[in-house]
């Protein structure tokens, strides 16, 4: 079973935007309690910008920049939340320095993996 089950799960039963990407959230860091592997850090980032992207694209209210502003939001609180417990602790005094690239690293692929899911969320 995939890390990413019970918090999509958990986002799939919430009425709206800010609700969906927050129990999404809480329930991404509640797994993570007892620590994660990167692959499951990146299923859990996956499955956080499908359901930002599938639930702020039925919002007509935003504009694109505004939309996509929220989901980098979202990445980065994942990221801030969880990434800690995706670090080995022999290798934690290393993290300290490079957690700040790191995060830079991931923003950026979440900028460009939403410019990629959009055209995949309107077809399906």
């Amino acid at each position: 079973m995939s890390i990413a089950t019970h918090p999509l799960a958990a986002a799939g039963q919430a009425v709206d935007v800010v609700d969906k990407i927050a129990a999404y959230l809480n329930t991404a860091r509640l797994a993570a309690v007892d620590g994660l592997t990167w692959q499951e850090f990146g299923e859990l980032l996956l499955g956080l910008l499908r359901v930002a992207v599938t639930t702020l694209d039925a919002v007509g209210n935003l504009s694109g920049e505004d939309k996509k502003e929220i989901v980098m939001h979202a990445v980065a609180r994942l990221f801030d939340m969880v990434a800690n417990q995706a670090v080995p602790t022999s290798v934690y005094p290393l993290w300290i320095l490079v957690r700040s690239p790191v995060r830079s690293l991931v923003l950026a692929l979440a900028s460009g993996a939403v410019e990629q899911l959009l055209p995949l969320v309107r077809l399906a």
